[in-house]
């Protein structure tokens, strides 16, 4: 019977700690990043301040746990859309132009504490599991003589991702278009 109890509180705490996520992304997307406090939080998640201090100990910590879920659902999303893809010239374009998309959305240049954010430890590894998903993608198309051998996977995968956090700062879908495409050409092994 310990187990079975374990197990529901333990589901129990996993379902306020989302339910508190959600609350902090409802008041991202409505009042930017400044406008997340602890007293909104839990105003908005229906909990009293006492019990979300159980949770997490400061706005900090709620925010990093945020966009650290943030990460893994942008690179589960980009997981998906590699899978139902054909082909790895086809696999790596749809991936791009998601993730220059993704990178793009919800950002605010103006903004120090989003920045910030993106300064934090959980975005090292995050961007490392990038890195490898696309220097894989990038290996097989170099097999497949779709996308240029002359340099090493990986540096072309971190190139992809440095040319495409430029997409932050564009204000169309079709610049951000342009400059995937830019950098899909200068994986193209005939242009080099």
């Amino acid at each position: 019977m310990p187990k079975l109890w374990n197990d529901t509180i333990e589901t129990h705490r996993d379902a306020v700690r989302q339910a508190l996520l959600d609350a902090a992304a409802e008041i991202v997307a409505r009042h930017g990043i400044a406008g997340v406090t602890m007293s909104a939080i839990a105003q908005r998640a229906g909990i009293g301040r006492a019990t979300l201090y159980k949770y997490f100990p400061d706005v900090e910590s709620i925010l990093l746990a945020w966009h650290e879920r943030q990460i893994e659902a942008h690179l589960t999303e980009l997981t998906r859309i590699r899978d139902r893809t054909e082909g790895v010239q086809q696999q790596l374009e749809a991936v791009l132009h998601a993730y220059a998309f993704l990178s793009g959305s919800g950002h605010d240049q103006g903004d120090a504490e989003a920045a910030r954010l993106h300064q934090g430890r959980h975005v090292g590894p995050a961007r490392k599991s990038l890195q490898v998903f696309l220097a894989g993608l990038i290996q097989a198309g170099s097999e497949a003589d779709v996308f240029r051998a002359d340099v090493a996977p990986e540096e072309l995968a971190a190139f992809c991702l440095c040319a495409l956090e430029a997409s932050a700062g564009l204000t169309s879908p079709e610049a951000v278009q342009r400059l995937v495409q830019v950098t899909l050409d200068a994986l193209n092994p005939r242009q080099h």
